[in-house]
C-alpha cells in the first residue's frame, strides 16, 4: 500500500495538473476564440474532461484520484480513508491546485498570481454549485459502486456536461475554486465569492453522500474493500 507521504504527492501533482489544465486551457481559449464566449467555455469544457479522465486514471491507483477535498471528506464518511488522512490529503489538493495556476500562468507569460475580478455571486450560482457537486457525488458512489473501471470516465462526463447546464459552470470542487481565485483569466473567480461556492459544495457533496447511504445500504463497507484493492 502507497504510504500517507506517496499518497499526498499524488494528490498534490494531480490537482495541480488539474488546474494547468482549467486554466491554461481557459487562457488559450480566450486568446484564440475572438471573443465568442461560447467557443472558449467549450474549449475549456474538453480540455479539462480529457484531463481528468488522464489524471484519475494516472493517479487514482496510488490515492484514489480525489483531486478535491469534498470527494476526500465524503470518502471519510463512508470509511473509505482514515480520518486522520483528511488534512494532509486536502493540504496536498490545496497546494496542488494553487501551483497549477501558478503554472499555467507561467507558461503563458502572465503575472504568477492575478487575484480575479470575474464575479460570481447569488443564489443561481449557489443552487449551481449545490447541484453540480450533489451529481459529481452521485456519479461517484453509484459508478465506484457498480463499475469502478467506468469512474474516471463518468466523473469527466460528468463534469463536462455540468460545464453548459449549471449557472457557475461546475466548479464543484474547494480547491479548484481557491485556486481560480488567483487567476485573472477566463476560468477565475473573484476570491470574495469563494465562500459561497465552498458551502454549495459542501452541502451538495454531503447530501450526495448521505443520499446513497440510504440508496445502497452496503455503501461504508464496500467504499472501505474499494480503497484497500486499491491501494494493494
Amino acid at each position: 500500500m502507497p504510504s500517507l507521504a506517496q499518497r499526498g504527492v499524488a494528490e498534490c501533482l494531480g490537482t495541480a495538473f488539474l488546474l494547468a489544465g482549467v486554466v491554461g486551457s481557459g487562457i488559450m481559449a480566450e486568446r484564440l476564440s475572438a471573443g465568442n464566449a461560447a467557443i472558449a467555455l467549450l474549449a475549456n469544457t474538453v480540455a479539462t474532461g480529457a484531463a481528468l479522465v488522464a489524471l484519475i486514471l494516472t493517479f487514482g491507483p496510488i490515492s484514489g484520484g480525489h483531486f478535491n477535498p469534498v470527494v476526500s471528506l465524503a470518502d471519510a464518511l463512508e470509511h473509505g480513508m482514515a480520518w486522520s488522512e483528511i488534512a494532509p490529503y486536502i493540504l496536498a489538493q490545496l497546494a496542488g491546485g494553487i501551483a497549477g495556476t501558478i503554472l499555467a500562468h507561467a507558461m503563458f507569460g502572465l503575472p504568477l498570481i492575478s487575484l480575479s475580478r470575474h464575479p460570481r455571486t447569488g443564489t443561481a450560482q449557489f443552487l449551481s454549485e449545490c447541484v453540480a457537486t450533489f451529481g459529481l457525488l452521485s456519479v461517484i458512489w453509484g459508478c465506484s459502486r457498480s463499475r469502478s473501471s467506468a469512474v474516471s470516465f463518468a466523473v469527466a462526463s460528468y463534469i463536462m456536461a455540468a460545464y453548459w447546464f449549471t449557472a457557475s459552470t461546475s466548479f464543484a470542487n474547494p480547491a479548484v475554486t481557491i485556486a481560480r481565485s488567483l487567476t485573472n483569466t477566463f476560468a477565475g473567480i473573484r476570491p470574495i465569492d469563494v465562500p459561497l461556492f465552498v458551502l454549495a459544495q459542501l452541502v451538495g457533496g454531503l447530501g450526495a453522500t448521505l443520499l446513497f447511504r440510504w440508496l445502497v445500504p452496503t455503501l461504508p463497507s464496500f467504499a472501505k474493500n474499494v480503497v484497500l484493492r486499491a491501494r494493494n
